[in-house]
C-alpha cells in the first residue's frame, strides 16, 4: 500500500495519506486570541485538506488540545460556524501544556480523502 508524505521536513510531514485517509499534522496559531488562534488553524485545516485531495465535509476525527479549559466556549464557537450542517466529526477536546507559551489552541484532523 502507497503512503504519500505532503510537506515533508527532517521532522515530521504536514500531511501524510494512506488507504483513503489524511492525517493531517498538530495545527497552532500565535494569534492573540483563542477565537483567532482558532479560526487561524482552521484555514490551515482548509488548506491543508485541499492539498490532501479533501475538505472539511469529510473530516473523520479532530482531536483539540486547549492550554486551559477555560477557553473551551470560545474555541467552540468559532469551531460551531466552521464545521458544515450534517457533517460534524468525531471529536475530543482536553487540556494539554502545549509546545510554546503564546499557544493557546492546537486541532489534529484526520479525514477520508481521494
Amino acid at each position: 500500500m502507497t503512503i504519500t508524505r505532503i510537506e515533508t521536513g527532517a521532522r515530521m510531514s504536514r500531511i501524510v495519506k494512506h488507504n483513503g485517509v489524511a492525517y493531517l499534522c498538530g495545527q497552532t496559531s500565535d494569534a492573540p486570541t483563542v477565537a483567532e488562534q482558532s479560526q487561524a488553524i482552521l484555514d490551515k485545516v482548509e488548506d491543508l485538506l485541499a492539498k490532501a485531495g479533501s475538505d472539511k465535509t469529510r473530516i473523520l476525527q479532530c482531536v483539540i488540545w486547549l492550554s486551559d479549559m477555560a477557553d473551551f466556549a470560545e474555541m467552540n464557537a468559532v469551531w460551531d460556524a466552521w464545521v458544515p450542517e450534517g457533517h460534524a466529526p468525531a471529536r475530543a477536546c482536553g487540556e494539554a501544556k502545549l509546545a510554546r507559551d503564546v499557544l493557546k489552541v492546537e486541532m489534529i484532523v484526520t479525514a477520508a480523502c481521494d
